[in-house]
């Protein structure tokens, strides 16, 4: 049985044919173009499904994963950054266009568990998951199964409160972790220390500067409470950090020490290791699920 995996991120869908050993039939990508809604984004997951479908003549699964979860209760898409998802039944929509099952994931736990299976975390038993990109989630895998606790949050990080009364999050809380070291958190805080707007693989490229080292230094407090929080929790055997601002160098050094000096014990050696999958990560974990 050949395994179909899609990707729905908030700026590109990805879609991956597999065969029973993981090994990459096809794959494709498209724009997410979020701006046009629901309704177009249904029609473009739909319409990638069906042309992967196409290059095999062997029976298929279809995973998924997407930004936010399924509410268990009524099947409505909650927590999610890509907002036109919110409320809306997804993975009932989808099924019955196709008129098949499909499985569905949050994106963090499907990137925690293909890289627990087949990336860095391989041969860890506790996995923490980590996706710092244009939002801020985690997953956790025990012994290669996903934990994802009794209303499907468990891992979700990025909306643990950092700051009280602090910056004003999507989700309608202040203070949260994703509105201080995600991608477009960081690229907002250097507009407002240095006056520039630049992406975020510019601005870590020079920290010579007296407000870039102030800029550094926010990150680091933030990405150290944060981590350290999750660890003083949890305690797993290794933390694996994906997103684009998992490819920034220093949070594998100096990050990693900030966490370490936060975290409730004297002796602590978690390994907080980079990806090794990519952002392909997520659509190989849709194929598990």
């Amino acid at each position: 049985m050949h395994k179909i995996g899609i990707d729905l991120g908030g700026t590109k869908i990805e879609g991956i044919l597999l065969d029973e050993k993981y090994n990459t039939i096809q794959r494709k990508r498209i724009e997410t173009h979020q701006e046009n809604g629901y309704d177009s984004i249904v029609k473009s997951i739909i319409s990638l499904v069906n042309e992967l479908k196409e290059k095999t003549s062997e029976e298929i699964t279809v995973g998924m994963c997407t930004p936010g979860v399924t509410n268990t209760n009524s099947g409505l898409i909650k927590n999610s950054n890509t907002q036109c998802l919110i409320g809306m039944p997804l993975k009932n929509d989808i099924e019955n266009i196709l008129g098949c099952e499909i499985a569905m994931e949050n994106d963090a736990n499907c990137f925690a568990l293909s890289e627990s299976i087949l990336g860095s975390a391989k041969g860890y038993d506790a996995v923490f998951g980590v996706i710092m990109g244009t939002g801020v989630g985690g997953g956790i895998v025990i012994n290669e199964t996903l934990h994802k606790g009794r209303t499907n949050i468990a891992g979700e990080w990025g909306h643990h409160t950092l700051h009280p009364n602090g910056n004003g999050c999507y989700c309608g809380k202040q203070g949260c972790v994703e509105t201080y070291i995600s991608g477009p958190a960081l690229e907002k805080r250097w507009l407002e220390i240095t006056g520039k707007k630049e992406p975020l693989q510019s601005i870590v490229q020079d920290f010579s500067d007296e407000k870039a080292k102030q800029w550094k230094e926010e990150f680091l407090e933030n990405f150290g409470i944060s981590l350290a929080n999750v660890i003083d929790i949890l305690d797993p055997d290794v933390i694996v950090l994906g997103g684009g601002v998992s490819n920034i160098p220093f949070l594998y050094d100096e990050g990693k020490e900030a966490v370490y000096d936060k975290v409730f014990s004297d002796s602590v050696d978690t390994p907080i290791l980079k990806n090794s999958l990519g952002d392909s990560a997520g659509v190989f974990g849709a194929c598990m699920i």
